[in-house]
């Protein structure tokens, strides 16, 4: 480009109300990755919601033949499945033998992701890039969590050079007592959290009752056992059933510390995130690939990053790595329409929003971990396909979402919807 061109490229930009960034990401071309199909089960209670009997490999099962059926896309074609996993044992045999048991061809390889929390996004993050490495042309990325049958029993038996070391330690602090850290250190008030939290409710209340994510879940079939009798009935588990009507912050003001050992002790089981079960799937591949065979295109990913912070204040990861990845692609807050923070404590979620000048309108606006739970492998997958779901709806076009990372880590990608 000429010098006057580029001058002129310049004038041009600053007149026109997209950004740059924005700009080239709502632009259309044949390398792009993109989502052909995003669909998440019902996240229900662990231990007492629909899903409490079902094994993590049933429920990955449930979910992959959902996606062969739904997708309509010849299963031949399906070259990986990476699946994001934080509990489960043996997760490379389960994740293998579960591709197959769900009617993928034995041309159909698996892996497994898990980086924590952020382990759905790593997982699409994964099949991504193997895509644009051309290693494959066609892949799924799925987050699932049986938190009722693969209990979190924190962190094992570690050397004592980590246990020694002032911030390697720090691994070994529990996430509550991390969440009270953030509050602590930041001046994170307990009001604060409980009206973050009792927005959420109050979010998901309204999303649930006006149908907003009929499009986002798919029923699942499930065995379920009655408690009290023993007796074993097939369900259809069709809705979320952790989200509480009715809360407000003064009756989430009630609510006794859960954790009164450790100061600022703040942080209930109303303003933190409900342990669940659930799975979402993302089916990705290059534009050029499924406008030849005929795949519909819900949207894009256009990259995702990772940050590192000290463990002890984990929550916060957000703070840097929405920064960090917003740099990557060249956008600004601005250019966001809806942002999918995980709500892992009310304590980090008030601090990012806050720390970012974030619009408290744009983040969540379906409510979070906190009114609906928070199964540790799936939410980085199911947050993809929530704020898909989102952005149809508004009928807007970019999304970011973003993780913490309960080992000192924060996770951001950035997505464009092609509704």
């Amino acid at each position: 480009m000429t010098t006057a061109g580029q001058r002129l490229s310049s004038v041009l930009s600053h007149l026109n109300p997209l950004s740059s960034g924005r700009s080239k990401l709502l632009q259309k071309n044949p390398d792009d990755i993109v989502i052909t199909y995003a669909a998440r089960t019902p996240l229900t209670k662990a231990k007492k919601g629909g899903l409490k009997d079902t094994p993590i490999d049933d429920l990955l099962i449930a979910l992959l033949t959902i996606v062969r059926e739904q997708s309509k896309l010849d299963p031949n074609l399906v070259e990986d499945v990476c699946l994001g996993n934080v509990l489960a044992p043996g997760q490379g045999y389960m994740a293998r033998a579960s591709v197959l048991a769900a009617g993928y061809p034995v041309t159909a390889a698996a892996s497994v992701a898990n980086r924590f929390c952020s382990s759905g996004l790593l997982a699409v993050q994964q099949i991504a890039n193997q895509i644009i490495a051309g290693s494959i042309e066609v892949g799924i990325a799925v987050g699932a969590e049986s938190m009722s049958t693969c209990p979190d029993n924190g962190a094992p038996v570690l050397s004592t050079k980590i246990t020694t070391h002032s911030i390697a330690s720090q691994n070994l602090q529990p996430m509550g007592q991390t969440s009270e850290n953030v509050a602590g250190d930041f001046g994170i008030s307990r009001e604060k959290m409980d009206q973050f939290a009792a927005t959420s409710f109050q979010r998901a209340e309204k999303s649930q009752k006006e149908g907003w994510s009929k499009d986002e879940i798919v029923p699942i079939t499930v065995q379920v056992k009655d408690p009290k009798t023993g007796v074993v009935e097939e369900k259809v588990i069709d809705r979320d059933d952790g989200i509480r009507y009715g809360t407000t912050a003064e009756s989430l003001g009630k609510i006794r510390a859960a954790f009164p050992q450790w100061s600022p002790s703040q942080t209930t089981g109303g303003n933190a995130s409900q342990i669940t079960d659930g799975a979402a799937a993302i089916l990705l591949m290059k534009r050029s690939k499924a406008e030849e065979i005929g795949q519909p295109i819900l949207g894009k990913f256009c990259g995702a990053t990772i940050v590192g912070l000290e463990p002890r204040i984990m929550g916060i990861g957000p703070s840097y790595a929405i920064p960090k990845i917003l740099s990557k692609t060249g956008l600004t807050i601005a250019d966001v329409d809806v942002i999918e923070i995980n709500e892992a404590f009310a304590s980090m979620g008030v601090y990012c929003v806050e720390k970012l000048g974030l619009d408290p309108e744009k983040v969540n606006p379906r409510g979070g971990a906190i009114a609906f739970g928070h199964p540790l492998g799936c939410t980085g997958a199911r947050q993809i396909v929530t704020a898909l779901s989102e952005l149809r709806r508004q009928d807007k076009r970019i999304a970011v979402t973003s993780m913490c990372v309960g080992t000192g880590m924060g996770m951001a990608g950035v997505f464009v919807s092609e509704h």
